[in-house]
């Protein structure tokens, strides 16, 4: 099968296993204390621990084990996840039933089952939650990479999403991503609120996902982290059917498709989004970018990646909308990113930063923030990464901190005053940006850094190119010598 495919059987066997472990002591005790199979249900708009999840006896990995054979495990797993579905209203289509459809050979299908229960997960308990979840992520990870283009339509590359969460900070507040994919923002946020003294609820999350089998990912990966998010009831598109009209976010975090072409436009050219424009119909980027700003709260801030195209684009009335944008003072910082990063293209990108206000006073999480008025941060990370295998990169924990540092310390919300660094970082004002044609593209505005210029002499330059000559001449006699020799092999 294609990974496409199989990756949804694999995620719900595991998603099977992961909740069992971790919610199945809970479950029981319900089960003693009521008769009935529906048990009350979390509360929204706030995150609550995995094991309120009640597993049935149907779902539970200890029956499965003891009645699973090689020719009923298609059936079987289709029941299970049908009774979690009944007894959770949070998990209410979000989970795959199609194993008796999916056509997968049914003793195959019992070996994978064979393999996933024999893991020992016991060993992990003082800190399980944790640890299922980041099992789950691998998987998700281990499937997008292998997926390629289709995998970055439900996954952002870990190091990416950890460079948003760092420099967004989102301690206390709504949390909201319109495009959540699989949910791997919102896992991000919540620890790091846990690793900052922090306690699950300080933040709401909300998000929307368009494709279906998406969505269900996103609602797995949540459960199985033990978090509450208001995704809807079901998948929608967040142009035509936005779930979250009144919400104005604390904290913006996305990853939007790039370059999306077909997002019907056409149908919305009178949307009251469209503060600064309205969008190219067959470009969705700048419709991403006013959507964010039309839902984020005064002292918000907002982060997204975006293809590199659109910092400096001036098609079908880009470069207006961007123009109107930095005049109104909302563009914040631009981080340009390595290539290879992503798994949905190897074409380079770029984080965006947004906020409403830049004036002095405290930000969402209570920190006090210098005067920014008039001023963008440029970051130019692009030499950033190391490459963890032949196509893709990958930022490195203190790459990752060099940056958000510099941020925040520009902010004014980190010990420690902020500095320009040739080649890396630059405070520029806005009739700089003017003096570019309202260009956001780092390089133009960072500069280099001299300090890491190779001076070359001409000495240097000459020996050089003797050398490339003189093997030059010896390819080009070995190439005579060969013709030669083809001739008088067909000349017998």
């Amino acid at each position: 099968m294609e990974v496409s495919q199989y990756k949804h059987l694999i995620l719900g066997l595991l998603f099977l296993r992961l909740l069992s472990e971790n919610a199945g002591s809970h479950s029981a005790r319900k089960r003693t204390q009521t008769s009935s199979r529906h048990v009350s249900r979390p509360a929204q708009h706030r995150s609550v621990p995995a094991d309120v999840f009640e597993v049935p006896d149907a779902a539970s990995w200890g029956t499965l084990v003891a009645n699973a054979t090689p020719k009923n495990i298609p059936r079987l797993l289709d029941r299970a996840m049908q009774a979690l579905e009944e007894c959770n209203d949070t998990l209410r289509g979000a989970l795959f039933k199609e194993y008796v459809r999916s056509g997968l050979n049914a003793e195959r299908l019992f070996d994978v089952f064979r393999e996933l229960a024999q893991l020992d997960i016991a060993e992990h308990k003082t800190n399980s939650l944790d640890v299922l979840g980041r099992v789950y992520e691998y998987f998700l990870g281990q499937f997008a990479r292998a997926e390629g283009a289709k995998g970055g339509e439900y996954y952002t590359p870990k190091c990416v999403v950890q460079l948003l969460v760092e420099m967004l900070a989102p301690y206390k507040g709504s949390v909201y991503d319109p495009c959540c994919g699989s949910g791997g923002m919102f896992v991000q946020s919540e620890r790091f609120v846990a690793e900052h003294g922090g306690r699950r609820g300080d933040i709401n999350l909300f998000g929307q996902e368009s494709n279906p089998a998406t969505w269900r990912l996103a609602k797995m990966n949540l459960a199985i982290h033990g978090l509450h998010a208001n995704v809807g009831s079901s998948s929608a598109d967040t142009f035509q059917n936005p779930l979250h009209e009144a919400l104005e976010a604390d904290y913006i975090i996305a990853n939007p498709p790039f370059n999306m072409k077909d997002w019907g436009g056409e149908l919305l050219r009178h949307d009251p989004r469209w503060k600064y424009g309205m969008p190219p119909t067959g470009n969705a980027n700048y419709a991403w970018i006013q959507h964010f700003v039309h839902h984020l709260a005064t002292t918000g801030v907002a982060g997204f990646v975006l293809a590199n195209g659109s910092l400096a684009s001036n098609t079908s009335g880009e470069g207006d909308i961007r123009a109107r944008l930095i005049e109104d003072d909302v563009v914040e910082c631009i981080v340009a990113l390595p290539g290879h990063l992503f798994y949905s293209t190897q074409i380079p990108a770029s984080l965006w930063f947004f906020t409403k206000s830049k004036s002095a006073g405290c930000g969402v999480n209570g920190h006090s923030l210098r005067d920014r008025s008039g001023e963008v941060l440029f970051i130019d990370a692009r030499d950033f990464g190391l490459m963890i295998d032949r196509v893709h990169r990958s930022l490195t924990s203190a790459e990752i901190e060099r940056i958000a540092d510099v941020y925040h310390r520009w902010r004014g919300d980190r010990v420690g005053s902020y500095q320009d660094i040739p080649g890396f970082c630059r405070a520029v004002t806005l009739k700089d940006i003017r003096d570019h044609k309202f260009a956001l593209v780092p390089g133009r505005y960072v500069g280099f850094d001299r300090s890491q210029q190779n001076i070359v002499s001409f000495s240097d330059l000459k020996d050089e190119m003797q050398a490339i000559e003189t093997t030059l001449h010896s390819v080009t006699a070995s190439a005579g010598h060969a013709i030669t020799l083809i001739r008088d092999l067909l000349n017998g």
